[in-house]
This record gives structure tokens, sequence and C-alpha cells, in this order.
């Protein structure tokens, strides 16, 4: 925790909280690329 309190004072914290931002919509941006090949596999299988 004291190491995101000095990242915080060093960067800002809009910056802090966009890079959180940017790392969570990442990993919803894979989880919905896997789904799409997934569906796209069943569909050709079809």
């Amino acid at each position: 925790m004291v190491e995101w309190l000095s990242v915080i004072n060093q960067v800002g914290f809009p910056v802090v909280v966009s890079f959180y931002l940017l790392v969570r919509v990442e990993t919803n941006i894979k989880q919905l690329e896997e789904t799409i090949e997934n569906l796209s596999s069943d569909l050709r299988k079809k």
C-alpha cells in the first residue's frame, strides 16, 4: 500500500487511475477476444 502511495505522489492521481483502468480493460478485452474466437470456431464447425 505504501508503494502505491509513493507512486501516486510521484506521477499524480490521474495517471495512476488511468493505468489501473487500462489494465482492467485489457483483461476484459482478452476475455472478449477468446469468446469471439470460440464462437467463430463453433460457427465454422456447423
